[in-house]
Formats: C-alpha cells, structure tokens, sequence
C-alpha cells in the first residue's frame, strides 16, 4: 500500500513540474489521508473502515444466536417505534405514550436529543427530541429517566456489550465478568450485548410485548414469519420481540455519510478542511486508537475524566438510583477498581444530531469535547490519574488542526438520510416515537 501510495504522489509531481505555472495539487490530501489509514489499519487501508450496506446480512456483525433475517427486520422496526408497546406504565395514564424510540429517535442520530433520555412520564418532542421534558404533574419516582446519557443504537453492530458501562451481553468482552451477572440474568442466555438490552430493556423500561399485545395490535403475521421455527405456544414473546428488534438495530448503518462515499472512492465527499481534519484524526490525535474499524469504535473502556449528572446541573435524579456506582462506569460493573470511571467508546457517526456529549452530556459542542481532550484538565476531580486514558492532555493539537477535526466529525460522519430506517407508520396507527398530546401536536399527529 505504502508503495502504491507513493507512486501516486511521483506521478502527481512530475505531471505538474512539466507546466510553466504551479498549480497546487489537492488529491496531495487524498494520498496523506490514504497514507494515514493505512498507518491506523495496520496495512487495511481504507476499505478497513467501509460500512457494509443495511441490507447484507452477510457482512453485518450478527449474534450467532440471533441471524439476521429480512422478517425479524421488518418486525423491529416496528417494535421499536411502536408506542402500544408503552403497555407496562406506573401511572395508567401513560400507557401507550412511549417507545424504544423515544429514548433512540433517528432524528437524534438514534439517540434522545436530551441530555437525559425520558421514557414514561415524558411529554412533547420538538424537532429532534429536545423539546421532551418530564410532566410535572407526576411524582418523580413514577418517571422513567436515564442517569446517564442515552447511548446512540447506530452502528451498534460494531460492539458486543451494551451501556456505557458494558454491562449487557453474555460473551467475549464480558467473558469472566459473571460474578456480575446477579441482577442481569439475561446475559446467561449467552447472547450479544444488543439482544441482552432488547430483552432487559422492556422490563426496565415499562414495555409490553406479549401475546395480547400482538393479538390486540395486529403483530401476529409478523411475528409467525419472523419465528417460523418456534413453536407457537412460544413464539409471542418478550425474548422473540427482543431478538427482532435487536436484528433490525443491527441493520441501523451511517453507511450514506460523506466519509463513506470517500472512502469507496468519491475524493469529492469530503471538504480539503474535512480531509486534514480525517488526517489529524487517524495520525497526531490519536483519536484511531480508540475509534477504529467501521463504526468508528472499539471494546475498550476509557476515563476521560468528564462530568456526570449530579444535583449542581439540573440533572433528573431519582433517590433508587446509585449515582455513585454508575459514576464508576466500567468499575460499577467489575468492581475491579482499574475499570473506575472508565466508559465503552461511542461510534462517532451522526454525533452532531444529538447534542450532547459525554456520558454524563455535559458537553454541548464537539470543539469543546475535543479542546477539552487536548488540554488534559479533568472535570470529575475523583479520577486517579493512573486510570486516564494515555491520550489524554497528550496530543498537543493546534487550534486550526482542532477546527479541521470538528468539521470532519461534524459533517463528514453524518449521514443525512436516517429516516429511511423509521417506519411511515406502525400498525397501531399511534403517533411514534412519543404519543403523548404535546408530542402528537409537535409531531403533526393530530
């Protein structure tokens, strides 16, 4: 690869050398940039970072347990939307106002477009989820609200543990962390993090997907060409809905951003800005050695240092909450005091659309996150230095270099057409994500 890539810049030079006037040569970014991949992919290059389309199965990362079939799909993307499954809520009123969605709305970059995600007891929507906030007629305690940001479902292929802290998943990353496993029973199962979320977050989060939800909202057909092989005594279930929605999340690729289109080969994709921006990314910032491969992630856990929700940030929090433990990140998990304050690093696709970052959201601007990792000044004073992460106040980038790197997260990672994974409706004829009378109005449901 090195070679060829220096073949290409000869050939480049010597054509130019043979006119009177100078012309600079953009495609020199283009080569840099190849150069850089190769370097950050360990000879891959840049077909390394090339996102499969939603549709081939064949080279989507799949639970070996859960294959991804076109059914279980169809029926996901359904069951994720749909608010008739708000069928468990503390207060009746609610019933049928939430979804999965509601906390990972494609508008949002599949995540909540709110610093804390609301499930139950929120009301209203805006554009992209920011508008959402908790009724105030409710007691607090009957809120369903996260006390940690909402983590993004796109590109969740690409991880086989789920949470900030890695705590869903039965295998590999988790391999040897069963000790940990009393109040999650699901990892058991021995399947993939995104399964184990899809069964453990309908408890947690007030869903109901059983026989008469399918039976009341017209899901049974598509729940029999979904599970053919299960027995039908057993195929309406909270463990079958779980494995069809986390096939389809499996399929939720940022495969239509203009980093894609580069580098499948339309040197056009992408700004001169966005390419030296790429160029800092996987070279000087160091950021390739956590954000790698397709989806921009790996399964490592990193401490940062950043802020989480506490009482001072007009944070939401509830008194059943162990703030103190999910402080910790991975630690909270493992209770091995090396993982303290350590969090899973996000794919960094779409980023822009949430807002928010950090997993405690207490950065509102991609320039910040990064300014903040160049200067190495912990928010959260309880981290032992010895846990930072080695890039940490390490990179030493310029402020130009950093305004190339925003843009290339900012608008080369975004893929502009997420709403061809939402459903034009769902067979409850619902509003989705929310079906609350603020969403609904916001949503033009009415």
């Amino acid at each position: 690869m090195k070679k060829l890539i220096f073949l290409a810049v000869a050939a480049i030079l010597i054509s130019s050398c043979t006119k009177d006037d100078y012309i600079p040569i953009t495609s020199n970014l283009d080569v840099e940039l190849l150069s850089a991949l190769d370097d950050a992919s360990n000879g891959e290059g840049a077909a390394f970072f090339v996102l499969p389309e939603s549709d081939d199965f064949a080279n989507i990362p799949q639970d070996p347990l859960n294959p991804i079939t076109t059914e279980k799909v169809t029926l996901g993307k359904l069951l994720l939307h749909e608010t008739a499954t708000g069928g468990n809520p503390k207060i009746s009123e609610m019933e049928s106002t939430y979804s999965c969605a509601s906390c990972h709305q494609a508008a949002a970059g599949f995540g909540a477009g709110l610093r804390q995600g609301i499930g139950e007891c929120g009301v209203g929507f805006g554009i992209r989820g920011e508008e959402r906030v908790v009724n105030s007629s409710v007691p607090r305690d009957s809120v369903d609200v996260q006390p940690i940001k909402s983590p993004t479902i796109l590109n969740v292929a690409y991880q086989d543990v789920m949470l900030w802290n890695g705590q869903f998943g039965g295998t590999g990353t988790n391999a040897g962390t069963e000790a940990s496993w009393t109040n999650i029973q699901e990892n058991f199962l021995g399947l993939q993090g995104i399964e184990v979320q899809a069964i453990k977050g309908q408890g947690v989060h007030r869903l109901q997907i059983d026989a008469g939800f399918v039976n009341t909202f017209g899901y049974k057909t598509l729940f029999d060409a979904a599970f053919p092989d299960v027995a039908e005594n057993e195929r309406y279930t909270t463990n079958n809905a779980a494995l069809a929605i986390a096939a389809y999340e499996r399929t939720l690729l940022a495969n239509r951003s203009p980093w894609q289109d580069w580098l499948k080969g339309n040197n056009n994709a992408l700004s001169d800005a966005e390419k030296k921006g790429a160029i800092v990314f996987f070279g000087k910032g160091k950021c390739y050695e956590c954000h790698t491969g397709p989806a921009l992630n790996d399964t490592g856990f990193y401490a940062f240092g950043m802020g989480d929700f506490n009482d001072t940030n007009d944070a939401i929090l509830l008194s059943d909450v162990n703030m103190e433990n999910v402080k910790r990140g991975r630690g909270g998990f493992t209770n091995n005091p090396a993982d303290n304050f350590k969090f899973k690093t996000p794919t960094l696709y779409n980023i822009i659309d949430n807002g928010f970052y950090g997993h405690g959201g207490t950065f509102t601007s991609v320039k910040d996150v990064i300014s903040y990792k160049n200067q190495g000044t912990p928010q959260n004073a309880e981290v032992p230095s010895d846990n930072l992460a080695s890039q940490f106040g390490t990179i030493n980038l310029t402020e130009e270099e950093i305004d190339n790197m925003t843009s290339f997260i900012e608008n080369s990672l975004r893929d502009p057409e997420l709403s061809r994974y939402v459903p034009a409706s769902i067979n409850s004829g619902n509003c989705f994500p929310n079906n609350d009378d603020t969403s609904r109005a916001d949503l033009g449901c009415d």
